[in-house]
């Protein structure tokens, strides 16, 4: 039976420094949601002094652009964006106490550098998996940028949110790794 971590939002930093590459993990609690254009203009009130939307430290940023809600739902398919997109602006939101993202696909070394520095974790959603990710999410509010329509940061309430870390706070990647237990001695 695969055993699972249980992550309750906000984290701390000793939470954080608990987990390891390839370790899974049920998250609660809630998850913000923000994509490229939005990852911009924050840094743009960032660098105008002005105050984000919502306080950064010990949150979980989650990249994803959902689809619209059917009615008696909170969301519609909600499935994992490619995270590099993101890795121009992560250094910076993780320097200001982001605790961690999740996505799917590799990071940056400079987002792998700004994770150990200041302890922060990439997450892995499972891709192609949006319908059933979806049902983990229990609440959703728009609370900035509603003209970025699906690209508007959210609010979300999860419940046992599957996630595995890709990169933990020393530095190793669940990806290199795989790829080198796998890797043909030719």
């Amino acid at each position: 039976m695969t055993e699972f971590i249980n992550l309750k939002t906000p984290v701390s930093d000793s939470t954080i420094e608990k987990l390891k590459t390839g370790d899974r993990v049920r998250i609660s609690g809630v998850l913000y949601t923000a994509r490229d254009a939005a990852h911009k203009r924050l840094i743009e009130m960032i660098e105008s002094g002005r105050n984000l939307p919502f306080d950064l430290k010990g949150q979980l940023l989650y990249y994803v652009g959902p689809t619209p809600a059917r009615p008696g739902q909170a969301i519609g398919s909600a499935g994992p964006t490619t995270s590099y997109r993101m890795d121009t602006y992560a250094p910076t939101l993780i320097k200001m106490g982001l605790k961690g993202t999740i996505g799917k696909g590799g990071r940056s070394k400079e987002v792998i550098e700004a994770m150990k520095r200041y302890k922060a974790v990439y997450f892995a959603a499972v891709g192609g998996a949006a319908a059933l990710i979806a049902k983990t999410i229990k609440k959703v509010e728009i609370i900035a940028f509603e003209d970025l329509g699906t690209e508007a940061i959210r609010k979300m309430e999860v419940e046992d949110f599957l996630a595995i870390v890709v990169n933990d706070t020393k530095g190793n990647d669940l990806y290199s790794i795989g790829r080198d237990k796998y890797k043909l001695p030719f």
